[in-house]
């Protein structure tokens, strides 16, 4: 073969199983071991759930909410990393209740979005998380809400459980293909679209990936993950669940607190999106605490610089894997292995997920590009969402007549099935007629020693049309040599691809996963908030 296509393993087969079913089967196994612990910055305040508390607990509140919904309505979950909020995702899933997840940082209009989009029953709501009142915005916004009957807030946790232990009420009988979240694509561009995810799709994918990771069954981990994200929702807590493993969460990432953790309970891994790993990185604790329980380390997300994995796999003495996918793919479609090359691990985002098939693409006519060219990156198999909910326009531009996923990613394939990630076409920056894609530059600028966080951009310009520019954050320390930086990357590319305009940032606009958001870079930019270096 010379086209670039590739299928993963058939095993470990995919498994026709809910999440309800799966968390019993987990307590059938490990019934003591203690399953969720929750993270507190006090010590005294931490709480612990054995697999048999929490699936109990999560039948509880199943039970709950059929006294209030019907099996196949929506209800949105509005809060931090609370371990309430694992209940929820369990206990929403053994009463067939779709559960919709939300940033916690969303304010009145991007909930009332949310709300009426998936067409919400029902909320649980915090009242307050750092300075956003939550229950407070959904009642300024709950007239405008028609399908909104009921909201929850948490403070009212013990009645409700008290309550499902009352009912009597029969959990329904699941199917593996039923739907079970309907999770918000992140938004880097453009209103969020809903992606309706199954049982089946959550479980395999989420157990899949922690076995290529090399998470081992009883392993530890500090879940850094925001749970609206399938990072943190399927991978850490179904991942966690699959290794009948500990999982420690704390309500919120923190640098400081996060290693005071992996010490405290002995975290196998590091398991977070780049921003997250520098931080931990650069703080001023990475040095003192004992991280020798840490023997595996992952990111995705994002573009991962290859600088970023060697200094963890160097510093730490773990094992990097690089994650691939998007929501709307459970999320994994490809992954590196942990007995990769460094090579490979630094530039490559591995292969296909066992029994899914991956296809680079030309964009324009759909045809399958030979190895080694770019294109778009497109995967088929158990993982792929049921459907953007409520939008079948979105869907139809997404999800092919014969199954296959259109993610949107620039790549390219080598012969061994290796795809390698080269942009997004909205990325792509084309100045004066010429295609320059910002990766490349990205990854020359994180190597050097002055650069924390880099966003290459592409901003308009009356004689090229668009302008090659970059916004930097210094590392801790360092300085931003404009002059420097300018003669570094002219060893290395050619002169279109150096950067025109240089810019100093604090601080990254992120989406909620923790993606720089470029297109909010470039607004910043229009509206005057940047001075050039």
């Amino acid at each position: 073969m010379t086209q670039s296509y590739a299928k993963g393993p058939e095993t470990p087969a995919v498994r026709d199983i809910t999440i309800g079913d799966a968390l019993r089967e987990a307590v059938a196994d490990e019934p003591d071991r203690i399953a969720l612990i929750a993270g507190d910055a006090d010590p005294a305040a931490r709480r612990e759930w054995t697999y048999t508390e929490l699936l109990d607990e999560a039948e509880c509140l199943a039970r709950a909410l059929l006294g209030r919904f019907k099996p196949g309505e929506r209800v949105a979950i509005w809060a931090p990393n609370i371990p309430e909020w694992v209940i929820t995702e369990y206990g929403t899933a053994l009463a067939g209740v779709v559960l919709v997840t939300v940033n916690p940082s969303y304010q009145p209009d991007e909930v009332k979005y949310v709300l009426n989009q998936s067409r919400a029953a029902g909320v649980l709501v915090m009242r307050e998380f750092r300075g956003n009142r939550m229950a407070a915005h959904v009642e300024s916004v709950r007239g405008e809400c028609p399908d909104l009957r009921e909201v929850i807030l948490f403070d009212e946790w013990d009645n409700l459980i008290a309550e499902g232990r009352e009912s009597d009420a029969a959990l329904p009988d699941l199917k593996p293909t039923d739907p079970v979240m309907i999770q918000y694509t992140s938004g880097t561009t453009g209103f969020p679209k809903g992606a309706l995810l199954h049982h089946r799709g959550l479980v395999n994918n989420a157990a899949h990936t922690a076995a290529i990771q090399g998470q081992q069954p009883g392993d530890v981990a500090v879940s850094i993950m925001p749970l609206f994200h399938t990072s943190g929702c399927v991978l850490a807590v179904l991942g966690c669940l699959a290794m009948r493993g500990t999982q420690v969460l704390p309500v919120m990432f923190d640098p400081g607190l996060t290693l005071e953790l992996i010490e405290t309970y002995k975290s196998c891994g590091l398991f977070g999106v780049p921003t997250m790993l520098i931080a931990i990185m650069e703080h001023p604790d990475f040095t003192s605490r004992d991280l020798s329980s840490l023997r595996l380390a992952a990111s995705g997300g994002s573009t991962v610089p290859a600088a970023l994995v060697q200094r963890l796999e160097e510093q730490l003495d773990v094992q990097f894997v690089i994650l691939f996918g998007q929501t709307e793919c459970s999320p994994v479609a490809s992954m590196t292995h942990t007995d990769d090359s460094l090579e490979d691990k630094a530039n490559t985002l591995g292969l296909p997920m066992p029994n899914t098939e991956v296809k680079i693409i030309d964009p324009e006519t759909g045809e399958t590009v030979p190895f080694g060219e770019k294109g778009e990156y497109c995967t088929r198999g158990y993982h792929v969402m049921l459907e953007y909910f409520d939008n079948p326009e979105a869907t139809g531009e997404t999800i092919d007549k014969d199954g296959w996923l259109h993610t949107g990613d620039l790549c390219s394939m080598d012969a061994r099935g290796y795809t390698k990630i080269e942009g997004r076409p909205k990325d792509m920056i084309i100045r004066g007629g010429e295609n320059i894609y910002p990766r490349e530059i990205e990854e020359l600028l994180f190597k050097h020693e002055t650069v924390a966080e880099v966003a290459v951009v592409g901003l308009p310009d009356e004689k090229y049309g668009e302008i090659v520019s970059a916004f930097l954050r210094p590392a801790p320390g360092g300085a931003i040599d404009r002059e420097a930086l300018f003669a570094y990357l002219r060893e290395h590319l050619s002169p279109q691809k150096t950067p025109t305009k240089w810019f100093e940032v604090g601080e990254f606009p992120l989406t909620g996963s923790g993606k720089i958001q470029k297109f909010v870079l470039r607004d910043q930019w229009q509206a005057g908030t940047f001075t050039e270096i």
